[in-house]
């Protein structure tokens, strides 16, 4: 009965989630091993925006969000492109481009994404400013049971990492939301107002696992 009880209890605390307000995720080593996963029960998505909030001196590629599915690795994926000084996003493992950013070192950025599926359209938010709306996939939405992690980028649906594409940093208030977030609620999220919290990835109620060297700080603030 006591092991039983134990079970229970055990199983309890790992379905519970957890407010991260004020906290941040921290990458401090190169590896090819830590990241963070996210659990969510949604299998199915016609339209996605994800943002977060990142803080890397990184001087070469990285991934910056990763979901994938058994078909696709790249299902859903944000990464830089240091060569090109590209952000990019990958839908159903088809890129677009977006050069032009300011991507400064050691300096807090707000990334938001946004792609539609019935239109195809795929749209970067970077610290406010919109990009153009770029074309990638439309008539068949991302199934399937997805697999969510920052920290590496996956090149199979749970693995593949490749320790140089890694990130190294910061990352906070992670949201993700199973439709196109409105201009309005992007530019709140970015200017850290009231908006709507996502719908598939909660930061102030989040359920996440950490795997090998990640911690989990207060977020960072400079005092003037």
């Amino acid at each position: 009965m006591k092991v039983l009880l134990l079970l229970l209890m055990i199983t309890a605390c790992a379905a519970l989630t957890q407010d991260l307000s004020g906290k941040m995720f921290t990458f401090p080593l190169e590896t090819n091993r830590a990241y963070v996963k996210f659990n969510t029960s949604r299998r199915d998505f016609d339209a996605i925006t994800v943002c977060h909030r990142s803080f890397t001196d990184l001087k070469r590629d990285h991934g910056l969000f990763s979901l994938s599915t058994p078909n696709n690795a790249n299902d859903f994926l944000i990464f830089w492109d240091n060569n090109n000084k590209e952000m990019e996003a990958h839908i159903k493992n088809k890129k677009v481009e977006y050069g032009g950013r300011d991507y400064k070192p050691n300096t807090w950025h707000s990334i938001c994404t946004t792609w539609d599926g019935t239109t195809g359209l795929t749209q970067l938010w970077f610290n406010g400013q919109p990009s153009i709306r770029k074309f990638t996939i439309s008539g068949s939405n991302i199934g399937g049971p997805v697999n969510i992690i920052v920290g590496q980028e996956q090149d199979s649906h749970g693995g593949g990492f490749d320790l140089k594409q890694s990130f190294v940093g910061m990352m906070s208030d992670v949201h993700m939301w199973h439709y196109v977030l409105s201009a309005c609620e992007i530019q709140n999220y970015v200017d850290e107002r009231n908006f709507t919290p996502g719908n598939v990835l909660n930061w102030r109620a989040l359920d996440y696992q950490i795997i090998d060297k990640v911690l989990l700080e207060n977020k960072v603030t400079v005092c003037y």
